[in-house]
């Protein structure tokens, strides 16, 4: 019962600890996370801007 009471304080001890420390150490947004010379972020690379009617742009 001991190990058992331990194991649990540990899981405690352990998942608050992740709570604390996991999104002040590890947290980023996408942009900076995937931002790369090929990687295009932005309005001009949004389906909304993209053409796909096939018709050439104006």
């Amino acid at each position: 019962m001991k190990a058992f009471l331990a194991a649990l304080c540990a899981i405690v001890v352990l998942a608050t600890g992740a709570w604390a420390l996991l999104p002040t150490m590890f947290a980023r947004y996408a942009d900076e996370t995937f931002a790369a010379a090929s990687v295009r972020v932005g309005e001009e690379a949004s389906i909304g801007q993209r053409n796909f009617s096939g018709l050439p742009q104006k």
